[in-house]
């Protein structure tokens, strides 16, 4: 990790989402009811610390779908260490955000 990255409750939910497949943008808003000014800096202060990483789905799958590309993310090796630690911290973000039932 760069620096010392901040485990606030809202970073612990966000990195519980994503482990738990919500991985993009509005599917983690969804699943944490945070707002996406919350979500989409706490996502790039995460990325910046190699806590997780994105890449863009292609063009055609979009279109396919008939909506923009969506940017998908997944934990580093960093962003799974920060996640148990955040589990110890905020031992009810599990509860707040299952482990199961995600849409991609």
């Amino acid at each position: 990790m760069s620096g010392e990255t901040r485990l606030t409750h809202n970073t612990a939910m966000i990195l519980q989402a994503i482990d738990s497949g919500f991985v993009y943008g509005f599917s983690i808003m969804e699943m944490t009811g945070l707002p996406s000014g919350t979500v989409y800096p706490a996502m790039r202060r995460l990325e910046e610390d190699q806590l997780i990483r994105s890449r863009w789905e292609r063009q055609a799958i979009a279109d396919r779908e008939q909506r923009p590309p969506r940017k998908y993310y997944q934990l580093t090796n960093n962003g799974r260490t920060a996640l148990e630690t955040s589990r110890k911290r905020y031992p009810l973000v599990g509860r707040l955000v299952p482990a199961s039932g995600a849409k991609s």
